[in-house]
């Protein structure tokens, strides 16, 4: 009898002391789980932040390595723009100090017309005539090449294609018109080449 109540006893002791080491592991995890749970808080706290501060800073280079490229095209572009430019210019301009060479031909064609104009002479009719085809021949070639003469004679004076040599009083047209073309002018590919010299009229 005695031994059974020791037996109990011991059982007893046994089941209490299982009990509180139950209450102590149940105590321990909750206090990990909350312990875990404020650290995932922290931590979904500081995440947003981050990945935010990292989008920015990625857009901020993404827009600049877009700003690059856009300069980088335009500047391509306006090279490729001048360079064409360029090749036209040469294209257009190639013959210029070739033509300025031949208006002193035709001027000196003009002038040996001019020297004719009045006579009448049966042997210079055939050298006057030839003289004429020459010229016309010299122009039409120009004309080929987009070489136009100018003879502003009776239109209003322009500085950016007339040298005016003198100014004369004039009462029969309008101020500033060309009375007289002494030497005349000529463009290439509406550049001008040599500007046509005449004589201005004023009001008297």
């Amino acid at each position: 009898m005695a031994r059974e109540d020791a037996e109990n006893e011991v059982a007893e002791d046994a089941a209490q002391q299982g009990s509180e080491d139950e209450r102590a592991q149940a105590g321990n995890s909750g206090s990990e789980q909350q312990s875990g749970t404020a650290g995932d808080s922290q931590e979904s706290g500081e995440s947003p932040e981050v990945d935010a501060l990292v989008k920015e800073a990625v857009e901020a280079a993404l827009a600049e390595q877009r700003d690059s490229v856009l300069r980088a095209q335009a500047e391509v572009q306006n090279m490729r723009r001048r360079c064409e430019q360029d090749v036209e210019k040469a294209h257009k301009f190639a013959l210029e100090r070739f033509s300025t060479e031949l208006l002193t031909v035709i001027d000196n064609l003009e002038r040996a017309l001019a020297a004719v104009a009045e006579n009448e002479d049966a042997n210079v009719k055939p050298l006057k005539e030839g003289v004429e085809l020459t010229l016309k021949g010299f122009l039409e070639t120009c004309e080929k090449f987009n070489i136009q003469q100018m003879d502003p004679e009776g239109e209003p004076f322009d500085p950016q294609l007339h040298q005016a040599m003198s100014m004369v009083p004039n009462p029969d047209v309008e101020p500033n018109t060309v009375v007289t073309v002494v030497q005349k002018g000529y463009l290439l590919n509406d550049r001008v080449i040599r500007p046509a010299m005449v004589m201005v009229s004023k009001a008297p």
